[in-house]
């Protein structure tokens, strides 16, 4: 999305709002298990199915500049990193703390359960420290993150990444560059284009017709 945006007129245009959607919501704050073990248990898979599986979309995210570190993802409940989300995005950085929440889980293999960790990511986006340890020691957002996920059931949403243009058409999956910006383009086409008029007289040129100069009258 973000290379699709980068080729497109319009990009300033554009705004983009991060939704909550928990993939596990019943995980434990504590790793118990790798990310293999878990997915291998969640999708009914052998543990080396999960690993070739990994590996796949590990060598994707490489191609896109990204590094995912499977063997060290730490797979915790996220629900105080959803609402660490929306907490910053009141103060204005909630792109911000999403790339780096993303980053900390899939790169940094960061315990995102923990409360110190969180806190330490919200100072990194230049949130109070203090602040957001305090937050999250409450429970404040918690309704609005599920009522994220009540809309993307609503929507019939089941896996991410899940993009939702205009409330009108839905981009799933690791895409190519192409269908979002194809996506884009008739979105900002369809809100902001002008109508083209289409001539509909049988003889356009011997039809009663006027200029900033002259008028010319047909008896046709």
């Amino acid at each position: 999305m973000e290379e699709a945006l980068a080729g497109v007129s319009f990009k300033e245009q554009v705004t983009i709002r991060f939704k909550s959607y928990e993939l596990a919501p019943d995980a434990p704050k504590e790793a118990s298990e790798s990310i293999h073990e878990m997915l291998a248990k969640k999708y009914g898979m052998s543990v080396e199915q999960a690993k070739a599986t990994n590996a796949s979309i590990a060598e994707q995210a490489k191609e896109a500049g990204l590094t995912f570190n499977f063997e060290q993802m730490k797979p915790v409940n996220t629900l105080d990193a959803h609402r660490l989300a929306k907490f910053a995005a009141e103060k204005g950085k909630g792109a911000e703390i999403t790339e780096q929440l993303l980053k900390a889980y899939f790169t940094d293999s960061l315990i995102l359960s923990d409360a110190q960790v969180l806190a330490n990511i919200a100072a990194a986006v230049g949130l109070d420290e203090k602040e957001a340890l305090s937050f999250l020691q409450g429970s404040r957002l918690t309704e609005d993150v599920r009522a994220d996920e009540a809309e993307a059931r609503q929507l019939g949403v089941q896996g991410v990444p899940f993009f939702v243009l205009n409330n009108k058409y839905a981009v799933s999956g690791a895409q190519p560059v192409d269908v979002f910006k194809s996506a884009l383009q008739q979105v900002w086409e369809e809100e902001n284009g002008k109508p083209v008029l289409k001539d509909l007289s049988e003889e356009a040129s011997n039809g009663a017709a006027c200029t900033d100069e002259s008028c010319e009258v047909s008896d046709k």
